[in-house]
């Protein structure tokens, strides 16, 4: 029986987007539910205890940022080795991505014992202690106890970037519907529970982490045969780790720069009102959740073009970028279209007041227009990522966020939330033109000379 890394440069790329995407898509999707389960069971705390999560989300963002900067460069590193066919060197890869992955995590349990305080006074005065307090309990917890993301995340890529990604959606599931199913136990105190409030949503996120972590990690020690994770005699690389982060460090800097945005734009919206503070924090979560199965189908292509790439067939890499791109665009046009007609609807979900009503519905319907452009730049970005250039992506993401920051702060004097949102869709457009520019490049010039040189092999 063949391997399923083999699989990536032999079945069918329509066959094989669907193996290796929907798992992925189902996963992510579920996955975005820790944000907006806690955000649904939160708002009926009060809108402070959302304010608090909405203030903690870029330090949130940021562990995203490192475990996932992280997770991808072992996926495109090892894919392409295993399509060199290096089995010595994707073990190597592998047990290393696993290390990495713990030493990540050490930064944020210092953030989150020293500093939690320090960051939440750059958007809370002395005065509004309860803010402050449900600011700093949640987030302490969630950086303290942060090793299960990071763990869980890389794990789970090892399961992707070996076509497994069916299994990477199991243990995905698990920690999202244990934090689904613990946030209302916590946060209300049912079943015999202590009421723990705002901490309640937050060790129920962890513990989905962790749980998560342990199940990935058992699924690729026992069902993944085309990598072997050996710690015996293990010492970090230079080359190797420096081939994780080749990739890996412009995916970080591409998330990293969202938590930037958010901070920048949290710190002028508060002066405005909490409650512009509070739906923009929701806005995001909302928009992980459109964003997920999208990010599902665009990750699907690191390992298959990876594979394609290491393997030198140009054609595979045009095939897969262009079909998931079609269905990329056909999702993301239904989320859009909700977003534009039932924004009303979409608030009451959350306990939205009045106040928030009003900002939010026209809020929705124009932010809801960067959707189809930050989908563009995903899928281009991801196609770079797996043929080993994570630079096209940090750069759109450079983009897309320099122009937003700069458009946001130029028109905070107009006095107008609206003309806040709209700077965010026009930045959208500036960096899905830079992709598709690199792009028509690359299927001019680099993709043929791949194929050209695999036939003179």
């Amino acid at each position: 029986m063949k391997h399923d890394a083999t699989r990536l440069g032999e079945t069918p790329i329509n066959k094989l987007i669907l193996q290796i995407s929907l798992p992925l898509m189902i996963s992510l999707l579920v996955q975005s539910l820790y944000n907006l389960v806690d955000s649904f069971f939160v708002a009926r705390l009060s809108e402070t205890a959302l304010s608090a999560t909405s203030l903690a989300s870029p330090i949130q963002m940021l562990m995203i940022a490192v475990s996932v900067g992280t997770g991808v460069g072992v996926n495109s590193l090892l894919s392409r080795t295993l399509g060199a066919k290096d089995r010595a060197g994707a073990d190597k890869v592998a047990t290393t991505g696993l290390v990495l992955a713990c030493l990540s995590c050490i930064l944020f349990v210092i953030f989150g014992l020293f500093l939690t305080k320090p960051f939440l006074r750059m958007f809370v005065s002395e005065a509004d202690t309860e803010l402050m307090e449900m600011g700093s309990t949640y987030l302490g917890i969630c950086t303290v106890f942060s090793l299960g993301i990071f763990v869980a995340t890389t794990a789970e890529r090892l399961l992707q970037a070996t076509g497994r990604t069916q299994l990477s959606m199991w243990a995905q599931i698990s920690g999202a519907v244990t934090n689904c199913i613990l946030d209302p136990i916590m946060i209300f105190g049912l079943l015999g529970f202590p009421e723990m409030g705002i901490a309640g949503a937050a060790v129920a996120t962890v513990i989905g982490q962790w749980l998560a972590a342990i199940i990935a990690l058992i699924l690729n020690f026992r069902l993944n045969h085309d990598v072997t994770i050996s710690f015996k005699g293990f010492r970090l690389e230079k080359e190797t780790v420096a081939g994780i982060y080749k990739v890996g460090a412009p995916a970080m800097l591409v998330s990293g720069l969202g938590s930037i945005q958010t901070i920048c734009i949290n710190k002028i919206l508060i002066g405005f009102s909490g409650t512009a503070v509070a739906f923009f924090g929701l806005f995001h979560k909302m928009q992980s959740f459109v964003q997920m199965p999208v990010n599902g189908l665009a990750q699907g292509l690191i390992p298959i073009v990876g594979y394609a790439y290491g393997a030198g067939k140009g054609s595979r890499i045009r095939e897969a970028a262009d079909q998931t791109s079609k269905y990329a665009a056909a999702l993301v046009s239904v989320f859009t279209m909700l977003f534009l007609l039932f924004p009303s609807a979409i608030l009451g979900v959350f306990s939205a007041g009045e106040q928030m009503r009003s900002i939010g519905i026209p809020g929705l319907r124009i932010l809801c227009l960067s959707f189809m452009f930050m989908t563009t730049s995903t899928v281009i970005g991801n196609i770079f990522t797996g043929m080993g250039n994570g630079l096209v992506n940090m750069i759109s993401t450079f983009l897309r966020i320099g122009i937003s920051l700069v458009l946001v702060i130029l028109l905070r004097g107009h006095g107008s939330l609206n003309v806040l949102w709209a700077a965010i869709p026009v930045a959208d457009a500036c960096a899905a033109v830079y992709a598709i520019m690199k792009w028509n490049k690359a299927k001019k010039e680099q993709i043929p000379k791949l194929t050209a040189r695999n036939k003179a092999l």
